[in-house]
Order: C-alpha cells, then sequence, then structure tokens
C-alpha cells in the first residue's frame, strides 16, 4: 500500500526539478554513502532494528563484565576460572578486531 503522500512528494519533486533546485547541491552526481554498499546497508539496518552490536562490542563489554567481577572475586580458587575465561575472550576480541582490520 502506497503512502497517502507520496503522489503530493512526487509532484514537489517534479516542480522543484523543473525548477533546477537540485542542481548545485552538495555532492550532487555522487553516490549516496549509506547506498555505497548495499550489502552493509542492509546489514546495518537488520542489526539496528534489532538492537544487536557486533561482536567486537559484545567481547569488550563481556570483559569489562569479567574484569569486574575478577576484582569483586572472595573465593580463592574463582579468580583462576575467572581469568581462563578473560584470556579467552580477549583473544576472540582480537582476533575479531583483526579481521575486521583486514576485511571490514
Amino acid at each position: 500500500m502506497a503512502h497517502p503522500l507520496n503522489s503530493a512528494i512526487e509532484m514537489a519533486m517534479q516542480a522543484a526539478e523543473k525548477a533546477d533546485e537540485f542542481k548545485d547541491l552538495p555532492g550532487a552526481g555522487k553516490p549516496l554513502e549509506f547506498l555505497s554498499n548495499p550489502k552493509d546497508s542492509v546489514m546495518d539496518r537488520i542489526l539496528k532494528e534489532n538492537h544487536a552490536k557486533p561482536l567486537a562490542v559484545q567481547l569488550k563489554s563481556k570483559l569489562a563484565d569479567l574484569r569486574g567481577a575478577l576484582k569483586a572475586e572472595q573465593d580463592e580458587a574463582a579468580p583462576k576460572a575467572l581469568m581462563e575465561r578473560i584470556a579467552e575472550d580477549q583473544l576472540k576480541l582480537d582476533l575479531e578486531l583483526e579481521a575486521l582490520r583486514k576485511y571490514g
């Protein structure tokens, strides 16, 4: 179903185009940035609509939580397990950031 204002918008755009109002706009003749790579724009939109975060952001948040838990830990046996999880997640984050630098 078309939006009720589509025809009015189209008419206004045609009138402006006839009057050369679009002639000297900044960036005229250049592709729109968000459309220059449609694959990325679609993925960005899907992530945004679902309130999803990139893996690197998730890992940084998880690492901050684990480090906070490590500082607050009172049990002498628990820090070893927490440090192992921190090391694993730090490695995952480092690999993700390296992949983004190389291929992103």
